[in-house]
């Protein structure tokens, strides 16, 4: 009997190391392609924003990036005068883009500023002022076609309008 337990155990060995090794794959889900898309060479993005102020001149922002998150912070030309002080205004320009294909993407962008505001002031000659700041923008999620403008805010106080070009390198 040990013989032959022993002939039946070399016999599976010989078996399994001439076999090949199973592999699973998972099934695509429902709605996913079966087969990955070949790799696509990584391009650059150019995403300008423009916007009209009242009584003012266009202002914009570009943001050379490629596919994924973006963050520009930087100071308005413009600042904010209160009580004969000049207080600097922030601009906040950040988001996210997805391409879909090669002639559209998702956009996620926040589009805003950091405005001073006074809170408090004391009374009497060189009284002293308290300042806060308050946050307000345009945070919005939409599709773009590459080389074409959209607007995307239309109001009383101007325009906003959104650009993105691939760059090809």
């Amino acid at each position: 009997m040990k013989t032959y337990s022993l002939m039946l155990a070399a016999l599976f060995t010989a078996i399994a190391c001439h076999s090949q090794p199973v592999t699973w794959q998972t099934p695509p889900r429902v709605g996913q392609p079966a087969a990955a898309a070949p790799a696509r060479d990584p391009v650059n993005y150019l995403i300008r924003v423009e916007w009209t102020e009242p009584k003012g001149d266009p202002k914009s922002l570009e943001v050379l990036t490629t596919e994924g998150s973006f963050e520009l912070n930087t100071l308005q030309k413009a600042s904010v005068k209160i009580n004969n002080t000049d207080l600097p205004v922030t601009l906040k320009f950040n988001g996210t883009l997805n391409e879909i294909n090669e002639d559209k993407g998702r956009l996620q962008l926040f589009l805003g500023r950091n405005v001073p505001y006074v809170t408090s002031t004391g009374g009497g000659p060189g009284a002293i002022s308290s300042y806060s700041q308050t946050s307000v923008g345009l945070e919005s999620t939409f599709i773009v076609t590459y080389g074409k403008p959209v607007v995307v805010q239309s109001d009383e106080n101007g325009d906003i309008s959104v650009l993105v070009k691939r760059i090809e390198n």
